[in-house]
């Protein structure tokens, strides 16, 4: 599409939803549908635990916007699992893991436009771009730090919102035509299809990720020791406020503190990184963790269990690395949308040599097996 105006960012009047009966004819209405274009906002940003705030959806010339804090969304699940609706995300990942962990969702049917654009050797993929390359839309770039958590929520957020999937139906019918057009649906459709099986990460807490905290390393050890329970207290006082850990101190704070180990309420409204609120309300527990630091054995950087593969296998690596640049060159894609680095290791190390034990391993889908099973097997057995 070749547009010479300047982009824009049009007004779209979405539906709000946050009632349980506007949900129910919603959840009506998106099961008529065979395809859906669907989007979720969440706080990362600004809470500790962070949670979907937001979900969007689009069908053609009507868009909605439903409220997950206001009413229970657990109702959606048959249709997100529904194979006979088409689901279109943007970079569905962050997506799916985050439905998956606040409400158990289970996924079907998915087209996901950057995996799309990223297969066919699109050379840009972010939805921005894409926006503004086909539709000649300019999205505002300060919304993507926006607190969605908050209530009520600007005008220009909604708009905002509204654009991650208003035009996300016409840009699949125009990647779905160039995907025909290169013989590459059979290669998108399994791709979308392994993002469904997504898996979400459980937020957990360990103490011995201060050795995470840039230049920890560069302590001494007692300063490793008080490093370690300012970790520990930072964790403590993000819970009990819900915000993100780096928002109540950073790290390059935790690392001063540490160093200069100050020992008053006076020393710590001189330092830089500490609101004047957070030394009010938690100065003293500031004080006795930099106390308690002082006080404790310095801690041991831990051994790394995990074995280190033999160098067999990380030749043998190599060399399938090698053959998977080559390609994803020759046909001018990254190289993960061949085969990414973590199924090239597990095909590494069983080395399989017929094609029948190349399955077994189970990284490949039929049509990666297909297309490369041959070559791949070929390569390793001219390495070894």
């Amino acid at each position: 599409m070749s547009i010479s105006t300047a982009p824009t960012e049009p007004n779209i009047h979405p539906d709000w939803i946050n009632t349980p009966d506007d949900l129910a004819k919603l959840i009506k209405t998106l099961s008529n549908q065979p395809i859906v274009a669907v989007d979720t906002e969440s706080d990362s940003l600004y809470s500790y635990f962070e949670k979907v705030c937001l979900i969007q959806f689009s069908i053609p010339n009507q868009d909605f916007l439903v409220d997950p804090l206001a009413v229970d969304i657990s109702g959606l699940a048959p249709f997100f699992a529904d194979d006979a609706i088409q689901k279109i995300f943007h970079a569905a990942e962050y997506d799916f893991m985050s439905l998956k962990r606040d409400y158990g969702f289970t996924f079907s049917n998915l087209f996901d436009t950057m995996l799309a654009a990223r297969i066919l050797g699109w050379s840009h993929y972010g939805l921005g771009s894409l926006l503004n390359n086909h539709f000649n839309i300019k999205l505002d770039k300060r919304f993507q730090r926006y607190n969605w958590g908050r209530r009520p929520l600007s005008k220009k957020a909604l708009n905002y919102a509204c654009l991650d999937t208003h035009y996300l139906l016409a840009l699949r019918e125009l990647q779905l035509k160039a995907l025909l057009e290169q013989n590459r649906l059979r290669e998108a459709e399994e791709a979308f299809e392994r993002m469904t099986h997504v898996e979400p990460t459980i937020k957990t807490f360990d103490p011995d990720d201060f050795w995470r905290v840039k230049n920890s390393r560069e302590l001494e050890p007692h300063e490793q020791a008080i490093l370690r329970e300012l970790f520990v207290l930072r964790d403590e006082v993000a819970r009990r406020l819900d915000r993100p850990a780096f928002k109540v101190m950073n790290d390059s704070t935790l690392i001063l503190l540490a160093r200069t180990q100050p020992s008053s309420l006076a020393d710590l409204d001189q330092m830089k990184g500490l609101s004047t609120k957070l030394v009010e309300h938690n100065g003293y527990a500031i004080l006795e963790a930099i106390s308690q630091g002082q006080s404790s054995l310095p801690p041991k950087y831990p051994v790394n269990h995990h074995q280190r593969p033999s160098d067999k296998i990380l030749n043998r690596y190599e060399t399938l690395r090698q053959w998977r640049n080559d390609l994803a060159a020759q046909r001018g894609v990254e190289p993960d949308v061949i085969i990414n680095n973590h199924d090239l290791m597990s095909i590494a190390k069983k080395n399989p040599q017929t094609m029948r034990t190349l399955t077994k391993i189970g990284v490949l889908g039929d049509w990666q097996r297909e297309t490369y099973g041959q070559r791949l097997l070929q390569v390793l057995t001219e390495k070894t």
